[in-house]
């Protein structure tokens, strides 16, 4: 098959994806569209926000959706690493130990305020995040693919959080920031639930699957075949170089970034029905990717400025290639 043609079936499966998640998440098609094109990238997300917003609601809507297992996580203080991995328990009958698998064997992991726990339980997910694999008591246990981490932290309490380490925020694909929705849509989520329809009844919504996991697998297997010219390369290369040399950035971003940054403009490329990538799915991409990995210097923060505007700074300096 044409690569155009898988381009297209590609955008089908996912605005079909879009369309029947907003049937239950109303005012954030920025947020579904961003966990699609991760996933189909390969990659994990990180979404901040704060509580009532609907993070946990759009995995529990997306596993339905993408007919995938989800497992939910609530990280707190006393939570350990094997309550994620799981443990192995020695069995009196066969004398010998038996591995219990934790929540994080699953498809769509959500990890609820992950910066709650201490950093040996948020490290228990590094291993999974990037190789997709859990090792306990030295044997390593693969993950069952399609695998995504979806982790959420509330922006407002920081009282009694761990701040992720940077080699774990340098995993997440994404960092996406969920806002309160339009008040026009949010008026619309009154209505909906003065009509009687509540979204912890999902069959109300009548959500259909419109994807399964071997189809999933098959979006990020053809992938590769998504065309990314020389010339977005090096546009790609050059907005990563320029973090490093930025005034008012301390740490720039590391080449896990462009490669991030790369994956996912394929699969925005994709999902747009397009088998090639243009700059403009660079730029759109570009402070999803970076806004996490960026340290600023003490002189801008006191300022208060923000990555995002950092990220668009640069963006403007750059010039983009012509396609």
């Amino acid at each position: 098959m044409e690569t155009a043609q898988i381009a297209e079936k590609i955008s089908a499966k996912f605005n079909a994806a879009v369309t029947e998640v907003e049937k239950v998440i109303v005012g954030q098609t920025e947020v579904i569209e961003a966990v699609l094109v991760a996933l189909f990238a390969e990659g994990n997300v990180l979404i901040e926000g704060v509580p009532g917003l609907g993070k946990t609601l759009l995995v529990t809507t997306l596993s339905r959706v993408l007919s995938c297992k989800s497992t939910r996580i609530q990280f707190t203080p006393d939570l350990m690493p094997s309550d994620v991995s799981g443990t192995s328990i020695y069995d009196m009958k066969t004398q010998e130990f038996i591995f219990n698998e934790g929540p994080i064997f699953t498809n769509l992991l959500l990890a609820d305020e992950i910066n709650r726990a201490p950093a040996k339980t948020q490290s228990a997910l590094l291993e999974a995040m990037q190789e997709r694999q859990v090792s306990v008591d030295g044997k390593t246990h693969k993950l069952s693919p399609p695998f995504i981490t979806i982790a959420t932290q509330n922006p407002i309490e920081q009282e009694g959080t761990y701040p992720l380490p940077e080699a774990q925020l340098d995993r997440f694909m994404f960092k996406l920031l969920i806002d309160y929705p339009p008040p026009s849509e949010e008026v619309g989520i009154l209505k909906m639930y003065a009509s009687g329809k509540d979204n912890r009844r999902l069959e109300q919504f009548d959500v259909s699957p419109v994807l399964t996991t071997e189809e999933i697998l098959k979006i990020q297997n053809a992938l590769p075949r998504i065309i990314v010219e020389d010339t977005v390369i090096e546009y790609i290369h050059q907005i990563i170089s320029a973090t490093r040399n930025w005034p008012s950035i301390e740490v720039g971003a590391s080449p896990r970034a462009g490669v991030n940054l790369l994956l996912a403009a394929r699969a925005m490329a994709a999902c747009r029905g397009r088998d090639f990538v243009i700059p403009d799915d660079v730029k759109a991409l570009a402070p999803w990717v970076l806004r996490h990995r960026l340290r600023l210097n003490p002189d801008a923060e006191i300022e208060g400025t923000e990555p995002d505007q950092v990220v668009l700074d640069i963006l403007e300096n750059v010039e983009a290639p012509r396609t």
